[in-house]
């Protein structure tokens, strides 16, 4: 299976497996148990009806599937008794494949949940309340189809988002910009944007750091580079942090060579390109022996530094005299008119973010920023999961963080978002709501629910 978030992400993520390219009959008004699948200029679409229907509609936004890897691991898909739990409830689920489908189809994506939604009210009715929701990109997507269309959507539900999108492709460069500097400063085969040859660049960059990170060296030095974005070196949902310098190191080593590289490095760069017209990303003006001065890593980096016997200092002045990336300016423009959300908060919002994630928690504590200046502090809730890695949340707590949404729809009211009795919500669910998948593995285990109350860090590179 396509890899999807949970709970109710994962039920209305499975609106987009196995999803069928062909026109369908139309929808007939009434409502009972029906699915339908089609395409909607271009776009794949699923649709699934309860039997009786409760008025409320989840659109579920699709995570940012890479160019090269059409699909996820499977193990860590939808869960198929959350589907059949929304749907025994009464609610309706909705999702568009996106046209293009793999990339960063981030404005594609949200005129095709429109046009599923305009079908939607079209073939079975309209919605008493239209949620948006979505893991990562899709959170982001999400919260962005709220506010171009702030009649259409009620609340929005947007999970383990990189919601400053743009300023989270400059901290993937940042971070690739510091290990070619100091892995490769030599290989001019390995080119950060604009690449000629992008899965060629990838492959000797991940090379390199495969090489390096045997070294104590090479680790202080991924090391270095993880703290640009203000990474934690923690990438497992099942275990605790490591507690040694190199087990930390090893750890920012596994999530950087496939995500900030992997995923984030000349691939997706080339990719962003082609749909902003241009190249967006830059480092031109960046002082990073600041930005470390602000990373949350510092200590760690300083510790990994003395334990490899290289002098810090030497390497921040090679990363302040190396050549610098400039933006092309109407792709710049681009990505702070598609891609990066206001904070208007039009509707209610829940975000959930994992304390420990590539696409770091410091989202939030931006995305709270633009909220106080261009929203409503009291349309916001923010809630926060102990726990490492990307989306790794129990279906119990994806479903909570529902929850507490929609009573602030109906009610007017958020409820209690105490961890402590969010914790008890969840686990009141069950064992079977109690499963977390760990992309370091791609396995699944019963954890605890772990919702707790954290402050994130400043974002090192917001867009605004």
């Amino acid at each position: 299976m396509k890899r999807v978030s949970r709970a109710v992400a994962a039920a209305v993520g499975t609106a987009l497996v196995a999803v069928s390219g062909t026109a369908v009959v139309a929808a007939q008004p009434d409502v009972g148990r029906h699915t339908y699948t089609g395409t909607i200029g271009g776009a794949a679409y699923k649709v699934e009806t309860p039997e009786r229907w409760n008025g409320t509609l989840l659109i579920y936004s699709h995570p940012y599937y890479p160019a090269d890897m059409p699909e996820f691991p499977p193990g860590n898909g939808n869960r198929v008794d959350s589907e059949e739990w929304l749907l025994d409830q009464g609610y309706a689920l909705a999702a568009s494949d996106f046209k293009g489908r793999t990339g960063f189809v981030v404005k594609e994506a949200v005129r095709d949940q429109i046009g599923v939604l305009d079908w939607f009210e079209s073939h079975v009715g309209k919605p008493r309340r239209t949620v948006a929701t979505g893991s990562s990109g899709g959170g982001v997507i999400s919260l962005l189809l709220a506010e171009k269309y702030p009649q259409r959507i009620d609340g929005v539900l947007a999970m383990c988002a990189p919601i400053d999108l743009y300023g989270q492709m400059n901290l993937s460069l940042d971070i690739n910009f510091a290990l070619k500097t100091l892995l490769a400063p030599d290989a001019k085969d390995i080119e950060l944007v604009n690449a000629k040859d992008p899965a060629g660049s990838v492959q000797r960059l991940q090379q390199v750091m495969t090489e390096k990170v045997e070294t104590a060296q090479g680790r202080a030095r991924i090391a270095l580079a993880s703290a640009f974005g203000n990474v934690t070196g923690w990438n497992s949902a099942h275990d605790p942090k490591p507690a040694t310098i190199e087990g930390q190191a090893r750890a920012l080593y596994e999530i950087q060579l496939y995500g900030a590289v992997g995923v984030f490095g000349a691939v997706g760069q080339v990719d962003l390109a082609e749909h902003a017209g241009g190249n967006p990303s830059y480092n031109v003006g960046v002082d990073y022996a600041r930005q470390l001065a602000k990373s949350d890593q510092l200590a760690f980096v300083r510790k990994a530094y003395r334990e490899a016997g290289l002098d810090l200092s030497k390497d921040l002045a090679r990363l302040a005299s190396a050549p610098r990336i400039s933006p092309d300016p109407q792709a710049r423009q681009w990505m702070l008119r598609h891609a990066v959300p206001r904070g208007t908060t039009p509707s209610p919002v829940v975000t959930l973010h994992n304390t420990a994630d590539l696409a770091v928690p410091d989202h939030e504590r931006w995305y709270a920023t633009q909220v106080r200046h261009r929203g409503d502090p009291a349309d916001l809730r923010q809630l926060f999961v102990g726990r490492a890695t990307h989306c790794a949340f129990t279906v119990g707590e994806e479903a909570v963080a529902l929850r507490t949404l929609l009573t602030r729809i109906d009610t007017g009211r958020w409820p209690t978002t105490d961890p402590g009795r969010l914790n008890a919500q969840a686990t009141a669910l069950g064992e079977s709501w109690s499963k977390v998948f760990d992309f370091a593995t791609g396995t699944d285990a019963v954890r605890s629910a772990a919702f707790t109350a954290y402050r994130p860090s400043p974002l090192l590179r917001p867009s605004r």
